[in-house]
């Protein structure tokens, strides 16, 4: 073989290199794109609501007001909170209701005057499910999943 066709094998291989090389970023790149826009979706996604209820002679009734789930939604007194509490008794950072598997957890983060799930205070993370009443100081907050 002479000089000239060794170059020639050569640039032909080294253009395809470069051609597979310039594919596999390209679907890197694309794959990276799909999954960003995923995220950005389940981020605006609403999984359900909290929904306000009221007390009145010892039964709940609705108020109207109702909140979106996220799949990290954080509930206190503070304005940072998503659902924020207008209440005394509640913390600035009060309880927190994430998406785990599937599942959805309530938490107690160290308030002073605690997390109720239907009733029973909150020790540690338990799970909740649809129609499960939250109380957080003089609010009561029932779930509502979207199926």
């Amino acid at each position: 073989m002479s000089n000239e066709v060794i170059l020639l094998v050569l640039r032909i291989i080294s253009g395809l290199l470069l051609l597979l090389f310039l594919a596999v970023l390209f679907r890197i790149l694309w794959r990276d794109q799909r999954q960003a826009t995923v995220d950005m979706e389940m981020k605006r996604r609403s999984y359900g609501y909290l929904v306000v209820l009221r007390e009145i002679d010892g039964h709940y009734h609705l108020t109207g007001e109702k909140h979106a789930l996220k799949p990290i939604t954080s509930l206190g007194r503070s304005p940072t909170n998503t659902i924020p509490i207008t209440d005394n008794f509640a913390s600035s950072e009060h309880a927190l209701v994430t998406l785990r598997q599937g599942q959805w957890w309530l938490e107690d983060r160290n308030s002073r005057n605690g997390t109720l799930l239907n009733n029973v205070p909150v020790k540690q993370a338990v799970i909740i499910s649809e129609g499960d009443i939250i109380g957080i100081g003089q609010v009561r907050l029932r779930m509502e999943l979207e199926s």
